[in-house]
């Protein structure tokens, strides 16, 4: 198949970069498609837009040609639909670049390519809102293209897994199209590839796995804020209960839910259900709960600075860390970004300091970050943070309060160095 096929990728994200380069990599002739004209300028050069450990290392090795150009998807057999599936900002789910893909694809598939889209969406997505388009260009779904759901699997920055070893799920509307995903699918990655009795299905498994996630994360986000007036370390707590071999899974709190899944799924089977006649009053309260969290942690700051007699507004602050998780470069959904949002309504004067985005931050060192900031607020734990930030270095440049918002660091420490310290569920010290 590999030998003879042509993939095309559109959207060369986090998700659609990996894909490209894997499907290169496996024998096929790869085209990746992007509206990015500067994206598509970088790959052209052999550089990747994105800070990720596999594409550092395979960008060079697995050549594709990346195209802004439509035309050129007439060549492929095989697409790959990996574009964003955003919320407003209302949280009402914003299908726009899936329809416009799906838009292209149908002005150019040839007859008997198969189309997978992989983007994250709703259950009755493809049913819905990608078959009639594909219908109303005129091709005949199973016959003239075959669709197929397989949603995405990526977790950046992660040096293990990756496009070549998640296991995926294939979801189809006909047994020939889910024949063709599964042929695909096999033949690039290492891992159980498991079809789905139906399409609907396989656009489920994606929103159950990241809303089971947010559910949890929004349990123990909730126990953080009672324990902290209860004066127990939730940290301590979840690890003792993970002591448990069964039946338990450890999660922790923190500021806030970032990234291109957990704190956007859960909205798409929300409103979905809802058209339907359902209320996930569950979902929407582990929602409502994660999105407080920046809220909540600047609230943290203020009880400190006021213990150290000093108001939010006009002290200067730095959050330190911009990204939505640790050592990558990806800002979609990021707890800091709302955290810097809640500090200006408060009127603190806000600094930043990412070493991962510098183009996002008001400071391009850590020493110029540290000594202009009378408080910390740490947002993202960056490796680089953990190697150089102490409780030794902030007292040496007159820190009165450092807010850990993903306890990353041991509390004793900083009161040994008469620093303010307090953690997401841990209590303050001093």
């Amino acid at each position: 198949m590999s030998q003879t096929k042509t993939v095309a990728v559109i959207g060369l994200g986090y998700v659609g970069l990996p894909l490209a380069l894997r499907a290169s990599e496996r024998g096929y002739t790869t085209i990746g498609f992007d509206t990015s004209e500067k994206k598509i300028a970088l790959l052209k050069e052999g550089i990747s837009p994105i800070e990720d450990p596999f594409l550092k290392e395979n960008i060079g090795r697995f050549p594709f040609h990346p195209t802004t150009d439509g035309e050129e998807l007439k060549k492929a057999d095989i697409f790959l639909i990996c574009v964003p599936t955003p919320v407003d900002d209302a949280y009402y789910p914003d299908l726009t670049p899936v329809k416009n893909a799906a838009t292209l694809i149908a002005q150019h598939a040839k007859k008997g390519a198969l189309v997978v889209l992989e983007s994250t969406v709703n259950p009755g997505v493809s049913e819905e809102i990608v078959k009639p388009i594909f219908e109303k260009a005129g091709k005949i779904v199973g016959s003239d293209v075959y669709l197929a759901h397989c949603p995405e699997r990526i977790n950046p920055g992660d040096a293990k897994w990756n496009v070549t070893n998640i296991p995926r799920v294939v979801g189809s509307f006909d047994e020939e199209g889910l024949a063709l995903a599964l042929d695909f699918y096999q033949s690039i990655v290492d891992a159980e590839i498991r079809p789905m009795k139906s399409i609907r299905e396989a656009e489920a498994v994606k929103i159950v796995e990241n809303s089971f996630r947010d559910i949890n994360i929004a349990f123990v986000n909730e126990l953080a804020r009672s324990f902290d007036v209860l004066g127990i370390d939730t940290k301590d707590v979840i690890d003792g209960a993970a002591t448990k071999p069964f039946a338990f899974m450890a999660h922790y709190p923190s500021c806030g839910v970032g990234g291109h899944c957990i704190p956007v799924d859960p909205y798409y089977l929300i409103e979905r259900a809802k058209q339907s006649g359902f209320d996930h009053r569950f979902l929407k309260i582990a929602r409502e709960i994660n999105n407080g969290m920046p809220e909540y942690t600047v609230e943290l700051l203020q009880d400190a600075l006021n213990d150290e007699k000093l108001p939010v507004n006009g002290t200067t602050v730095g959050v330190l860390g911009i990204t939505y998780k640790a050592n990558i470069d990806d800002l979609r959904e990021s707890p800091a970004l709302k955290i810097i949002e809640a500090l200006r309504r408060h009127k603190a004067k806000v600094i930043t300091y990412d070493p991962h985005v510098p183009a996002h931050s008001t400071e391009q060192t850590l020493a110029e970050f540290l000594k202009k900031a009378d408080a910390v607020i740490l947002a993202t734990d960056h490796r680089e943070f953990k190697e150089q930030i102490t409780p030794a270095l902030l007292k040496e440049n007159d820190i009165k309060v450092f807010i850990d918002g993903k306890n990353t660091f041991t509390k004793a420490d900083f009161a040994a160095h008469g620093v303010r310290y307090h953690g997401i569920g841990r209590s303050r010290t001093l």
